[in-house]
């Protein structure tokens, strides 16, 4: 005979892996690296600047 399984322990197993499985979908659709987030962080300053510049004192 078999041994007698946890459906309990089974359901929750299983809602574990559907949900790392998403997770790692999510990872490489959203993700971005540190090189990228600096990279863009560091263009938004410049665009800031960019617009400060152009704003007159009278504003």
């Amino acid at each position: 005979m078999s041994e007698p399984i946890n459906l309990n322990r089974a359901r929750k197993d299983r809602a574990r892996a559907e949900a790392k499985s998403d997770a790692d979908a999510n990872a490489v659709k959203f993700a971005r690296s540190k090189a990228q987030k600096i990279l863009e962080a560091t263009r938004n300053a410049r665009a800031a600047r960019a617009l400060d510049s152009h704003l007159s004192e009278d504003e």
